[in-house]
């Protein structure tokens, strides 16, 4: 494996990472700085190694250092990953969560009113 495949290897993962995720940011390592929550520990660690190994290879004496199994694992790790995730869906649950928290606040704004009343006698 080249430097060239490992390099398209880590623009490949950024490009899903900006696509499913919409994660802003030029590099890998960019764009997992600023989208670090957003991934599970196993996917971001091997996109960390992805990353490091794309850095690495910019540098012709560290290539050597590159283990291209690994490399080669967690790219396909990252891919797997990166196309089961629906931005759809991701925003759905994001607009879901928010209108349930809103809801909660107000049920118990509600309660507490009523309590209130009830402690006062106007109930």
């Amino acid at each position: 494996m080249s430097s060239v495949a490992i390099q398209q290897m880590a623009d490949r993962v950024a490009g899903l990472m900006e696509e499913r995720l919409k994660l802003g940011g030029g590099s890998l390592a960019a764009k997992l700085k600023r989208g670090q929550r957003a991934l599970p520990k196993r996917v971001r660690d091997a996109a960390l190694l992805l990353a490091e190994a794309a850095e690495k290879v910019q540098h012709p004496k560290l290539v050597a250092q590159v283990d291209m199994g690994a490399v080669s694992d967690a790219y396909d790790l990252c891919v797997r990953h990166l196309m089961t995730v629906d931005p759809g869906s991701r925003r759905r649950d994001y607009l879901a969560s928010m209108v349930s928290t809103f809801g909660f606040g107000v049920l118990t704004l509600i309660l507490v009113l009523i309590a209130f009343l009830a402690w006062r006698g106007y109930l």
